[in-house]
């Protein structure tokens, strides 16, 4: 037993010696039917087998859900303290206006623009950085990768960056009100506006962001984007040349902030207020749209 016991632990020092020397002479230590296995015309090459099924790919829905929880943790990292710099912009912007403004509907313009100002800056500024990032740094290509619908990825990081700009824009509308001393009772109008003028914007952000030829271009759009959001909706239309007035009517988010210095009034004209969101709505589905489209493009480059 003895001897047994010698002889084995003689040749498993052998084995492991010669192993070593297999290591230091960098030679391949793969056993031979091992190789033999795996080798092309030997029969059991893995190409000769049928190929596994890929896995079905997501369902738009749960795809939209999952890419939104991955999006809205990132965003509450990276961005709140960026959603603080923009809501204090805004209520900075309604202090100077404070001076200048005394009330009535120029001070409902005043309030109402500064609201979503808050929602552009998430939605139209952030967004095409992000995506403009996103495109130089290759991450397109991670998503690409994923069993994942397009129209998903872009919903779903639109929606998260939309949806945490939700606390900024009811501050600032709030401070606004008591600023100027607006009726509030109708603000839950602002619940309407937040996701409908964010949809418009944020798909507006991402085709900026997936369109640039540069990341340094897709901050820029965004940033000249956000500036237009600022000058067009924060400052009263009265007395504006024509040409800003027909620019102001390009602008997705005008129509979130007419809607909301609508429901400042003591008595909104409604079907108003429903043809601005209506207009916001119809811009934020082809916003998405072309974003969607414009990451097809850019993820099959």
């Amino acid at each position: 037993m003895k001897g047994r016991t010698a002889t084995g632990a003689a040749k498993g020092d052998g084995a492991e010696h010669e192993h070593q020397e297999g290591l230091d002479d960098g030679v391949n230590v793969v056993p031979p039917q091992a190789a033999a296995a795996a080798s092309p015309g030997t029969g059991a090459w893995p190409d000769d087998e049928p190929v596994a099924p890929l896995a079905p790919r997501a369902r738009l829905l749960p795809a939209l859900g999952a890419v939104y929880r991955a999006q809205l943790s990132r965003a509450k990292v990276a961005r709140i303290p960026l959603l603080f710099v923009a809501t204090f912009q805004s209520v900075g912007i309604m202090i100077m206006m404070r001076g200048v403004v005394d009330g009535g509907t120029e001070a409902r313009f005043v309030v109402s623009g500064a609201s979503v100002l808050v929602v552009a800056f998430v939605a139209l500024n952030l967004l095409a950085q992000y995506f403009g990032q996103l495109r130089a740094g290759g991450g397109l290509d991670h998503y690409a990768t994923l069993p994942v619908p397009p129209a998903a990825v872009v919903l779903g990081a639109a929606a998260a960056y939309a949806s945490f700009t939700v606390p900024g824009a009811v501050a600032t509308a709030l401070a606004g009100g008591v600023l100027f001393r607006l009726p509030m009772a109708h603000l839950w109008v602002l619940a309407a506006v937040i996701p409908l003028s964010g949809a418009a914007l944020s798909g507006l952000g991402a085709a900026l962001g997936l369109l640039a030829p540069r990341q340094e271009i897709a901050t820029l759009c965004g940033q000249l984007g956000m500036s237009a959001a600022l000058l067009l909706g924060v400052l009263p239309p009265g007395g504006m040349p024509t040409v800003i007035d027909y620019a102001r009517d390009l602008l997705p988010s005008t129509y979130g902030v007419e809607a909301l210095t609508r429901s400042f009034a003591a008595r909104p004209d409604w079907l108003m207020v429903g043809a601005d969101l209506g207009v916001c709505a119809a811009v934020g589905v082809l916003s998405l749209t072309a974003a969607t489209w414009a990451y097809r493009r850019a993820a099959a480059r």
